[in-house]
Order: C-alpha cells, then structure tokens, then sequence
C-alpha cells in the first residue's frame, strides 16, 4: 500500500478583479466592477464546486480533496458575500436614519 506524504497548501492567489488605477473615477465605475468582479468570482467557485460534487457523486472523482476544498471555498466566498451585503444593508439604514 503506497501512502502519499502530506504536502503543504499551496497559497492563495490573489484574484485581480480589484485593478488599481491611477486615478480614481467619481461615477462609482470602479466599484461597481469590482463588486462585479467579486460576484462573478463567487460564480465561478460555486461551479467548480458542484462540478466537482457531480463527479463525487457518479465515481468519477479521483482526489476527494479537491471537492472538499472546492466546496469549502464556495461555502467561505458565499459567507462573505452575504457578510457585505448585511453590512451594506445596515450602512444604508443607518444613513436614513440620520437627522439632516
């Protein structure tokens, strides 16, 4: 029986949909393309998790890791998302909230 040593995670990559510009836009075009960026982000985790589930549940999956680590990262960027909006929700409460 042939044991695979354990090995270190590789790190992380960071995702470039935030560019950084040299002049920032006033119209709120960079932030709407990065929240953009950030959503379709989250997407294409979600698809390769459930790509990867799809072939855990027919057999055709090799290395179950990758599917655990697939789905932990969607389930972390799912998290996140809704940890903005909440926050972006109260912030925006908040402001209505306030006397003029």
């Amino acid at each position: 029986m042939n044991i695979a040593p354990v090995t270190g995670v590789s790190a992380t990559t960071a995702t470039g949909f935030v560019q950084p510009t040299a002049k920032a836009g006033t119209d709120g075009a960079a932030f709407a393309n990065a929240l953009g960026g950030a959503v379709n982000e989250v997407q294409s985790l979600q698809g390769i998790s459930n790509e990867l589930s799809i072939k855990a549940v027919t057999g055709d999956l090799t290395d179950i890791h990758a599917a655990t680590l697939a789905s932990t990262r969607a389930s972390l960027a799912i998290e996140m998302v809704s940890t903005f909006r909440n926050r972006g929700v109260e912030a925006f409460n908040e402001i209505m909230r306030m006397q003029a």
